[in-house]
């Protein structure tokens, strides 16, 4: 409904501001501040002012006067307040979108746009656990393939596997060279990637401190290792991919409990293999921008603005993880419509160095889009995996059940709902708050703000934190459990046969709503289709985190104000709850965007 109403909106602004003889390519559409009473409002009387040679507040009026609210289906009414054109919504948006919403259980979800998207995160090295720095590429990126999916496009989730680099090489040499006996203390954890991650330490370790011709001769293997790899032996494949994918698999264990799950894992010894690599570096050389310096092949790409040129071949003809990533790329706008890449910040550069250099290999970079981020700390510092020092996502994780539990239990006395929680359901609520609380903490900031991840925050059942979002959700069950007790229809529990819910049968009407809350509320249910729309164009599953404490703000205020099982009048207590149920929706699937389990009791 919201949208359906902005575009009736930018239609009759449109309309007028062309009979007013003055431009329209800029409408300044956008949500009207806190203290107007306005679904949409215009700021385009701050642009037209110098050009019509009137105050701001004038030119509004003058625009105001010249829209035609007729023959529209939500726009009702328009007004001024100031500099804003203020666009008001009729009765039938917000009885069309409870009548929408109450029933739908996937409300948010838009149309399907027939467009194929591969977003590729995580991408970690396969050298040993995942670990709590680069926590927010997965968080992230999980969320942008959500968001991507609810707006319609159908979206494939990739984690490309580093399997051909310098570490694969170093970590194969150490696990064939050292023994159990050689390491110094037991893995941190029984599973795979802990176990192995001691080897690679150990090569480390190795490497830089033992005898230069012992060093020297370590060396000469790995070498040899990379150059089985570039040359396609089988024997080598085997040999490196033995530790990849043990270690992987332990990697995989990890992010399912985020979760943060994939429907492929591309090796880039893929594009070795397959000769799309060679192709590769063959039609660079060929390329102006191509020169041969310090022994390697190299790209200038000062067209671009990047002054750090390329290198995509070494002397000995051996290629570089750039090189390989550009033939992944190709393979990707090959099989996809669009290609979205979650990166941290260091990776930036190599980003700008890609888009160049795909374009240059005539590819439409526009299908290509980035989020880049900065890294999670904690109040201690920065993590490293090379020395083994870092603070690993399973310990964070483990910390935030903990946690939770604990919170959960110190609440118990002070729950509204009188069921009581057995100690499954204890569990079960301390894992949905406490790996929601890492993950909304994480991905409710701007990607390109650093984050210090501190636990009285992510944890505050007070503030706009995940569990104060996702009591909403709670609270939205109860009552709808509570309805139900009492024989009221409820959207989602009163259907047919088959599961499916006639909301016409519902019999209720938004025209009954009496208070600013009720009406608040489902104005914030009309806008979540819109605000899917917005943040998947703009690849920024953190406004939907911004939505979510907004709606909380709403739905509170409803909850305060309106009871709903015990309403009086028998109209206004169906329509409530249809209202509840259209707000569990809608908080469900805010939550499912940003992959944050919803509770059904707290």
């Amino acid at each position: 409904m919201f949208r359906q109403f902005r575009s009736e909106v930018a239609d009759a602004l449109g309309d007028a501001l062309a009979s007013l003889d003055l431009p329209t390519d800029d409408l300044g559409i956008e949500r009207p501040p806190d203290d107007m009473d306005a679904t949409l409002a215009s700021s385009v009387a701050f642009r037209l002012a110098g050009e019509v040679g009137a105050a701001p507040p004038s030119v509004a009026t003058d625009v105001a006067s010249a829209v035609n609210v007729d023959g529209y289906d939500y726009l009702a009414a328009v007004d001024t307040a100031g500099p804003y054109v203020n666009f008001h919504a009729g009765e039938r948006y917000l009885v069309d979108t409870l009548d929408a919403a109450a029933p739908d259980a996937g409300y948010g979800a838009l149309p399907d746009r027939d467009t194929s998207v591969v977003v590729e995160h995580t991408s970690a090295n396969p050298t040993g656990p995942v670990h709590v720095g680069r926590a927010r590429n997965p968080i992230v990126g999980d969320a942008v393939a959500n968001l991507l999916a609810y707006a319609g496009y159908d979206v494939d989730r990739h984690y490309y596997v580093n399997d051909a680099g310098r570490q694969m090489a170093v970590f194969t040499w150490a696990y064939e060279r050292f023994d159990e006996s050689d390491l110094d203390e037991g893995p941190a954890r029984e599973r795979a990637e802990y176990d192995l991650v001691r080897y690679y330490r150990k090569g480390n370790a190795y490497l830089e401190a033992a005898d230069p011709d012992d060093v020297e001769a370590a060396e000469a293997e790995i070498s040899a290792i990379l150059q089985g790899l570039e040359a396609g032996d089988d024997e080598t494949y085997d040999r490196v991919g033995e530790v990849v994918d043990a270690v992987l698999g332990g990697m995989k264990e990890c992010l399912a409990r985020l979760p943060a799950e994939f429907d492929e894992f591309v090796k880039e010894t893929r594009f070795m293999r397959d000769g799309s690599t060679d192709d590769v570096a063959a039609r660079l050389k060929e390329t102006d921008q191509a020169v041969y310096e310090e022994d390697a092949w190299q790209l200038e790409l000062d067209d671009w603005g990047i002054d750090k040129n390329l290198v995509f071949l070494r002397s000995d003809d051996t290629s570089l993880y750039t090189t390989r990533d550009l033939a992944h790329h190709e393979w990707k706008f090959a099989n996809y419509d669009r290609a979205v890449t979650v990166l941290g910040e260091d990776h930036k550069l190599q980003a700008d160095q890609l888009d160049a250099t795909l374009e240059l290999l005539g590819n439409d970079v526009d299908r290509l889009g980035h989020v880049i981020y900065s890294y999670v700390n904690l109040p201690d510092g920065k993590m490293s995996t090379r020395r083994g020092t870092g603070v690993m996502l399973d310990d964070l994780l483990d910390e935030a059940i903990d946690r939770a539990r604990e919170a959960v239990e110190t609440r118990m006395d002070d729950r509204i709902r009188d069921d009581d929680l057995t100690d499954e359901d204890v569990e079960r609520i301390a894992h949905q708050v406490g790996i929601g609380a890492v993950r909304y903490d994480i991905v409710s900031k701007q990607p390109a703000k650093a984050i210090t991840f501190e636990w009285e925050d992510a944890l505050d059942f007070e503030a706009q934190s995940a569990p104060f979002v996702q009591y909403v959700h709670a609270r939205c069950c109860g009552i709808l459990d509570e309805a139900a007790a009492a024989g009221v229809d409820v959207p989602g529990v009163t259907a047919d046969s088959e599961g499916v819910v006639d909301a016409d049968a519902l019999d209720v009407d938004a025209s009954v709503f009496e208070t600013d809350a009720e009406r608040e509320l489902l104005r914030e249910i009309a806008r979540f289709p819109a605000v899917i729309e917005s943040a998947a164009d703009d690849l920024e599953p953190h406004t939907i985190a911004t939505f979510t404490r907004e709606f909380a703000d709403a739905y509170n205020g409803f909850y305060r104000e309106c009871p709903v099982v015990t309403a009086e009048d028998d109209d206004i207590r169906a329509a409530r709850v249809a209202l509840v149920a259209a707000a569990k929706h809608t908080m469900a699937n805010a939550l499912d965007v940003l992959g944050v389990e919803a509770p059904d009791s707290m």
